[in-house]
């Protein structure tokens, strides 16, 4: 096997001849051999292929080209999508308010330095597919009035953030997650904008490199906890080990001091958290390493257990190691433990809500919905849905359903890309699409044709 390959470990600033070389040689790697069947590895037992390492990892991008007027996403018999807003700028996370307001994230990355020829390449990549929009870093609340689908109020909630993600209400309280920490604002129940100036409650880890930027936000059930999802600064610590300090991790973080203690360790990029409503236990969804293979390695839902450890960088899926990580930590990879549910391999979940309403069919009750952003370095491509896991007595009870799908059209590329998920007041499923600029409303069918958005 070809060992991973950096161009330079000294260079500052890429020089164009490197650059070309690096796009040369991409192009040269980018038809390496095809991922499996995916469904292959959704569930408690996925099959683990033997890994592989590349001199440049294979690169499978969908362009993004948007939605066409009047085309939606598709779902089954007996369910209805609908645009509830349309023309937002990169939508990344929803929150619905006790009052039924939404409010909307609007949101990307920080400007990621560029050390390594590979960043570039990465930048490029990520233009290509529609995830270098620049951000908005505010919070827009829409609200629909009188129940009808189509929010009559749309305001700016609050801006001037920091590549904001997550958010949670407390009491009076509400908490937002820019990517280098947590800010708390004063909230009235009915208000349509906050104007006035946030209190910092602790800081999160940030740049100046910041490689996985989003910060997922949950607030405990009693409200004296928040609990934080922090990605590594790396695919698998290419930046050296210190600049991994706290992250990869879940953070318990005390609501009345802002003191925080490391809840879950060893989970790449925790980018959803959510309580499941049977046995009250906290569970994630983690984006896992990428570069080993079409098929490795399967991003997961998991229950998180208080003072665990779930394998990165080390090894994944339990004890399978990652032989790019030097020198390594058998101690630790003793005590990973095995997720859950394996989602399939780098079908990129960004969004997860469990499911307790009543809008929908009775099948989806008790269960979760995952929005899988979609792979960018697999053939044939993986994810760009929203699937549903059924769950019993409070875990995964079968294999995942497709509900929303045709993100991609017919040539492969992306009409829009889900993100973030949240369940409204009445029951419905509302997603986040940051390359459509939309957020859609999954609800039960109804006669009559379906309420114009919000624009």
């Amino acid at each position: 096997m070809m060992r991973a390959f950096d161009f330079t470990r000294s260079l500052k600033r890429p020089r164009p001849a490197v650059l070309l070389a690096a796009v040369s040689l991409l192009a040269l790697t980018g038809c390496d051999d095809n991922g499996g069947d995916p469904t292959r590895q959704i569930g408690a037992n996925p099959p683990l292929p033997a890994l592989q390492q590349y001199l440049m990892p294979p690169i499978r991008i969908a362009k993004a080209v948007g939605w066409s007027k009047d085309e939606t996403p598709t779902v089954p018999q007996g369910l209805e999508v609908h645009a509830l807003a349309t023309g937002l700028e990169h939508p990344r996370q929803l929150y619905v308010l006790p009052n039924g307001d939404v409010l909307v994230v609007e949101s990307n990355g920080p400007k990621a330095p560029v050390f390594r020829p590979k960043d570039f390449i990465t930048g490029w990549v990520q233009s290509f597919a529609g995830a270098k929009a620049p951000s908005a870093n505010r919070i827009t609340l829409l609200r629909d009035t009188n129940g009808d689908g189509i929010p009559e109020v749309r305001t700016v909630f609050l801006d001037h953030l920091n590549s904001p993600f997550g958010v949670a209400l407390v009491g009076n309280d509400l908490y937002v997650a820019n990517t280098d920490a947590i800010v708390r604002y004063p909230y009235q129940e009915g208000q349509t904008s906050i104007t006035a100036p946030g209190t910092k409650l602790t800081d999160l880890p940030g740049g100046p490199i910041d490689h996985h930027w989003t910060k997922a936000l949950l607030a405990s059930p009693d409200g004296s906890k928040l609990y934080v999802g922090v990605g590594s600064n790396s695919n698998i610590t290419e930046n050296g080990i210190g600049a991994e300090y706290e992250r990869a991790a879940i953070w318990e973080v005390d609501r009345a001091s802002g003191a925080h203690r490391i809840f879950a360790s060893g989970t790449r990029n925790p980018t959803g958290l959510a309580w499941e409503p049977e046995t009250h236990k906290l569970w994630a969804i983690v984006n896992e390493r990428d570069e080993i293979g079409p098929d490795l390695v399967p991003d997961y839902l998991t229950s998180v257990q208080d003072g665990g450890f779930y394998g990165w960088p080390y090894s994944y899926f339990g004890q399978h190691l990652d032989p790019r990580v030097q020198p390594q930590r058998p101690d630790l990879v003793a005590k990973a433990i095995v997720p859950d549910y394996a989602l399939s391999s780098h079908v990129a979940p960004l969004g997860v809500a469990m499911y307790n309403g009543t809008e929908l069919p009775a099948n989806y009750r008790g269960g979760a919905f995952v929005a899988e952003h979609g792979s960018w370095d697999r053939t044939p491509l993986n994810g760009y849905k929203v699937v549903f896991v059924p769950f019993s007595h409070g875990k995964p009870s079968d294999l995942a359903q497709d509900v929303v799908t045709g993100f991609l059209d017919a040539n492969s590329h992306a009409r829009g890309r889900p993100v973030g998920l949240a369940i409204d007041r009445s029951g419905g499923l509302l997603i986040a699409d940051d390359v459509g600029n939309t957020v859609w409303r999954v609800s039960s069918a109804r006669p009559g044709s379906a309420p114009k958005p919000a624009t």
